[in-house]
C-alpha cells in the first residue's frame, strides 16, 4: 500500500465496508447527505461528487428560495461540486458501524463555494491564522425531548407535544434515571462517533437537557456540534424520543440556549489569560470581548436565524437581551471565566440552540476578531446582578427582519463573510419571514376567531 494513502482511505480499505455514509450543512445547519458505494466514495474522495445545489436554495420544509441568485431555479438546479473531509472519519454506532465522512462545497476551480456553511466558518479561521492566532471553542446546548414520533407529530398537527417527564427539575439524578438508556446512549454513543460529552444533565423544564461538548480547535467543535444534534435525533428515535432544539417551544418555559465557548491560542499557551491583567484578563481577551460587544449585533441573523429564535429573548427567562458582559455573570451576553491560564475563556451566550453551528461560531469568532484587529479598548463596563448597569445598552431586535436588514447593510460582515454570503444568506431570511407573514397561526386562531 502506498505510503501517501490518506489514512482515512486506508482504515476504510480494511475495515472492508462496502458503503460510506456523507453529509455536510445546508443553509439552515441541517445535515444532508446520502450513502455511496465504497468503490463510488473512493472516487469522490480523489475528486469530489455532484450534490444537487438545491440544498442552498431551498428552505428548512424543501420549499424553494425565490429570491436567491447563487441557486435556483434559473439555474435549473446543477450539481455543486463537494469535497469530503477525510480527517472528519467516524463510524456511526448506531448505524452498523457504517463510516461516515463531513463534506464542504467548492466551486469547478476548487476554490471555496461562497454560501457553504462550512466554508463560511474556514474563512474566518484562515483570517485568525494569518493573525497567529488559532481558535478553540466548546459548544454547550439546551433541548428539550418529547414522547412524539414523526407520524405522531403530524397526527397532532404541531400543537402540544408530550415531554417525556413533568415539571421544573434541573440537575436531576432522578429524572435523568428515568430514561437513563437513552441518556447512557447519548453519552456513550457519541464517544464513540467522536463526539465527547463532558457534561449531560437535565435543565430547569418539563423533559430538557443540557450537554457540553468538549473544547477543542473550532472547526473541529463545529463539526461535533452540527453531529450532536443530528446524532441526538436518531439516538432518541429509538426509544421513541424526539429531540427538539428548537429556540422556544413553550412561551411558559425558558428557551433553549447553544452557548459558545471561545479562547485564543498561539499553539502552545491561552492568549487570553494575563494574571497581572483586570480580572486576569490579557490586552488581548479585552479587544476580542470589545469587539463581540460591538459587532456581535451586526451578524445576528448568524447565530439568531429563525422567525422562533426571538421568541427566546424575553427579560427573565435567562437568555440576554442586551450585548453586555460581565464577570461570571449570566445574565450578561458575554459571560467572563477568567480563571486558571488553562480556563481562562468567553461564553458568547447570545445564541439559541437553533443555530447553524458553521454560521454561529464564524459569527462570534469574526466580532471577536474584528476587535483584535483593531485594538479596541474594552470600555463598557461589566454589569452586576440582573444586568444592572446595562439601562443605557440599546436591547437587542426582537424580529428576524430587523437584524437581516441590519446584516445585509453591514460592511463588516461583508468584509469577513463577503458580498456573495451575505447577499444569499440575506435573502433566505427575507424568505424566512415572508413565510411567517403569510401564515396563520394558533394563537391568532384562539385570539380573534370567535371574538373579533
Amino acid at each position: 500500500m502506498s505510503s501517501n494513502v490518506h489514512p482515512a482511505l486506508a482504515a476504510l480499505r480494511q475495515s472492508g465496508a462496502s458503503k460510506v455514509k456523507v453529509a455536510a450543512a445546508d443553509i439552515d445547519g441541517i445535515l444532508r447527505g446520502k450513502y455511496l458505494h465504497r468503490d463510488k466514495f473512493e472516487g469522490a474522495a480523489e475528486s469530489g461528487f455532484g450534490f444537487c445545489d438545491v440544498v442552498f436554495g431551498w428552505d428548512s420544509s424543501d420549499v424553494t428560495y425565490d429570491n436567491t441568485q447563487v441557486t435556483g431555479w434559473q439555474h435549473g438546479f446543477p450539481d455543486a461540486l463537494a469535497r469530503i473531509d477525510l480527517d472528519t472519519l467516524r463510524r456511526v454506532p448506531w448505524d452498523g458501524n457504517v463510516p461516515f465522512f463531513l463534506g464542504e462545497f467548492v466551486n469547478a476551480d476548487g476554490t471555496p463555494y461562497a454560501v457553504c456553511p462550512r466554508q463560511t466558518l474556514r474563512r474566518v479561521l484562515a483570517r485568525a491564522e494569518r493573525m497567529g492566532l488559532k481558535v478553540m471553542c466548546g459548544f454547550e446546548f439546551e433541548w428539550f425531548n418529547f414522547r412524539e414520533t414523526p407520524q405522531s407529530w403530524a397526527a397532532k398537527q404541531g400543537v402540544a407535544p408530550e415531554p417525556i417527564t413533568p415539571g421544573m427539575f434541573g440537575y436531576s439524578l432522578l429524572r435523568a434515571n428515568a430514561h437513563r438508556e437513552y441518556f447512557n446512549a447519548l453519552m456513550d454513543e457519541m464517544l464513540a462517533f467522536g463526539v465527547p460529552i463532558e457534561g449531560l444533565h437535565t435543565e430547569t423544564g418539563p423533559g430538557v437537557y443540557e450537554v457540553a461538548i468538549a473544547f477543542s480547535e473550532a472547526l473541529e467543535q463545529a463539526d461535533r456540534a452540527i453531529l450532536f444534534k443530528a446524532g441526538a435525533k436518531e439516538i432518541g428515535a429509538r426509544f421513541g424520543i424526539m429531540p427538539s432544539f428548537m429556540a422556544k417551544w413553550s412561551a411558559q418555559y425558558p428557551g433553549c440556549s447553544g452557548h459558545i465557548h471561545q479562547s485564543l491560542s498561539d499553539g502552545e499557551k491561552n492568549l487570553f489569560h494575563d494574571a497581572d491583567g483586570r480580572g486576569r484578563m490579557s490586552k488581548l481577551f479585552e479587544s476580542y470581548l470589545a469587539g463581540q460587544v460591538a459587532y456581535l449585533m451586526e451578524f445576528a441573523p448568524m447565530f439568531w436565524p429563525t422567525i422562533n429564535s426571538y421568541k427566546r429573548l424575553v427579560d427573565g427567562f435567562w437568555a440576554p437581551v442586551k450585548p453586555t458582559w460581565g464577570f461570571d455573570n449570566r445574565t450578561a451576553s458575554f459571560r467572563v471565566l477568567a480563571g486558571s491560564p488553562k480556563s481562562t475563556r468567553l461564553e458568547t451566550r447570545c445564541p439559541g440552540a437553533d443555530v447553524n453551528p458553521y454560521l454561529a461560531m464564524a459569527a462570534v469568532v469574526a466580532a471577536g476578531l474584528q476587535g483584535v484587529e483593531q485594538q479596541l479598548e474594552l470600555k463598557q463596563a461589566p454589569v452586576t446582578g440582573t444586568n444592572e448597569g446595562s439601562d443605557d445598552i440599546p436591547r437587542a431586535p426582537r424580529t428576524l427582519i430587523e437584524t437581516t436588514r441590519n446584516f445585509r447593510r453591514s460592511d463588516t460582515a461583508r468584509d469577513w463573510f463577503g458580498d456573495a454570503f451575505v447577499d444569499h444568506f440575506a435573502a433566505t431570511r427575507d424568505w424566512e419571514w415572508r413565510q411567517w407573514l403569510d401564515a396563520v397561526t394558533d394563537w391568532e386562531m384562539k385570539r380573534y376567531f370567535e371574538i373579533i
